[in-house]
């Protein structure tokens, strides 16, 4: 296993996500709950950043790796999966959308898994369309975990709705998109 600052850097992202959690069910922190909201926001925040500078470190001084490779993508789907967990349990995520997001992770990664082994890998690499459904999902999970209003302006709760039913809608076109690229190989491989 390759150890360097872009794969320490997932590694850290895997490490937030438990807190990221655990600020809601934690009883010995004596935390409000806009407090709660406040905390695992800012940890999700920073867990997210994360995600963006371990690849662009990882690319910028060609330390891209086979292992980077695998860990970033189980980082991103363990912190979301995480965060829509909680924000299910909390009421502020309908289980329906949080189980289409997580469903949708599952299945692409089952998709991309199988097709690296047939060496179809190209077929499903990661598209626009995806790159724009984690950008919405990214900035709709921490407006539901803050849960207020920013500055007396900006309501997260309506604009995480919003944005989290665009990722949803994404995360089935994008799934979609996805299966009629593999479709060709799947129907070969019957």
């Amino acid at each position: 296993m390759p150890f360097n600052v872009p794969i320490l850097l997932t590694w850290l992202r895997v490490a937030l996500i438990p807190l990221v959690v655990g600020v809601f069910y934690l009883p010995e922190l004596g935390l409000s709950r806009f407090e709660q909201g406040m905390a695992s926001t800012l940890i999700f925040v920073v867990a997210a950043i994360t995600d963006w500078f371990d690849g662009f470190l990882a690319r910028r001084w060609d330390q891209t790796s086979a292992f980077g490779a695998f860990l970033d993508p189980v980082a991103d789907k363990l912190m979301v999966t995480g965060a829509l967990l909680v924000l299910v349990h909390l009421g502020r995520v309908h289980p329906v959308i949080a189980f289409v997001i997580i469903g949708r992770e599952i299945t692409i990664s089952a998709l991309r898994e199988w097709m690296a082994q047939i060496g179809a890998s190209k077929s499903v690499a990661v598209s626009s369309l995806g790159k724009i459904k984690t950008a919405a999902q990214m900035i709709a999970i921490p407006m539901l975990l803050y849960y207020d209003t920013v500055m007396g302006v900006i309501d997260t709760r309506l604009w995480g709705h919003i944005l989290l039913i665009i990722a949803a809608v994404l995360t089935v076109w994008s799934m979609l998109y996805y299966l009629r690229k593999a479709w060709p190989l799947i129907k070969k491989m019957q």
